[in-house]
């Protein structure tokens, strides 16, 4: 084992308060947020499980696991909630001065659409 992995091999927690894994050295029935939310799970509630530690860019870097088993499946909008947040986006598409819904999100530095924030003068 590298020195790099001894120095991160914790599974007892001893050292660091919970356990901890060298970068890819989890054992199985551990993940981390994304590779939950890819399984279509999410924490729950559930407290940090195991850590794995690594070197990287500005230091010793960190990833949390959580248990997989105790992992709860992601919760889906409710129809209501899907309504609300299409409003919302379009909201957000409508410029408040030409009252014009436009294909993209109006600018807030704007305030406006950019048809309004910066009409063509007129060619004489």
């Amino acid at each position: 084992m590298a020195r790099t992995r001894a120095a991160f091999n914790d599974p007892d927690g001893a050292r660091y308060g919970i356990p901890t894994f060298w970068w890819q050295g989890a054992p199985p029935g551990y993940a981390t947020r994304r590779q939950l939310t890819a399984a279509g799970l999410r924490p729950g509630g559930q407290p940090v499980a195991a850590q794995v530690l690594w070197r990287g860019v500005g230091g010793t870097r960190t990833a949390y696991l959580y248990r997989v088993d105790l992992a709860a499946p992601k919760r889906t909008a409710t129809p209501a909630q899907r309504t609300a947040i299409g409003k919302a986006l379009t909201a957000r598409r409508t410029c408040p001065t030409c009252h014009t819904v436009r294909p993209y999100f109006i600018p807030r530095s704007l305030g406006e659409c950019l048809a309004c924030a910066f009409p063509q003068e007129d060619a004489a």
